[in-house]
């Protein structure tokens, strides 16, 4: 006799899970902010990106056009104009200085050789007795003015011919003199006035023009 025992049960049969609607929604609200975070920080790149694609792209018409400005002020066209302006500007300052140069050299401007000359000529040709106190030298020496005093008035004379013997005093000649006693004060009843021992002199040179008259 044989007897069949059903070993069958729903019981141990595998249960399928299914997700809540909440679980779903939960899912898809995290999906949807992700995608949203994504998203945003993919436009933050795309700014930044943008940002430096301005920057490279100004900077680089900045040097372009600075490479075009150095390229038209260094071109050889333009360093031989620069050049040429150069040469010119120098060769002006050379013919204006010739010309100063001619100018001098030829007297037309009246003395250039200054006065010293003249304060040496006196110095030189000192005479015991005679004496300067003061001399004038007018514009280029075409006059010359010199007052002093002298002890005897016969070493005027002398005097006179030795400044003619220095160079710088040669094609002058004094047209004019004034001699005169000094001024004195006035004496008293007791002690009446002392007549001076010297005589004051004034001598004025004759123009080179009319020497050569």
């Amino acid at each position: 006799m044989s007897q069949q025992i059903n070993l069958f049960n729903p019981v141990f049969l595998k249960q399928r899970k299914y997700f809540s609607l909440l679980t779903i929604l939960q899912a898809l609200g995290l999906v949807v902010l992700g995608s949203l975070f994504f998203y945003g920080y993919a436009l933050y790149q795309v700014g930044q990106l943008k940002q430096q694609s301005e920057e490279t792209t100004r900077r680089f018409n900045a040097e372009q056009a600075r490479l075009v400005r150095y390229t038209e002020e260094f071109s050889p066209q333009q360093a031989n104009l620069a050049l040429q302006a150069e040469v010119r500007r120098l060769e002006q300052e050379l013919a204006e200085q010739t010309r100063m140069v001619d100018t001098l050299k030829s007297g037309s401007v009246g003395n250039t050789t200054g006065y010293s000359q003249y304060m040496r000529a006196f110095s030189r040709q000192a005479v015991q007795g005679l004496w300067l106190t003061s001399f004038k030298v007018t514009g280029d020496a075409a006059q010359i003015s010199l007052s002093g005093a002298v002890l005897n008035p016969e070493l005027l004379p002398i005097y006179i011919q030795r400044l003619g013997r220095e160079k710088a005093m040669q094609g002058k000649s004094f047209s004019t003199l004034q001699m005169q006693q000094p001024k004195t004060g006035p004496g008293n009843e007791n002690q009446p006035a002392a007549a001076a021992r010297y005589v004051e002199f004034t001598m004025h040179s004759t123009p080179d023009a009319e020497v050569k008259k």
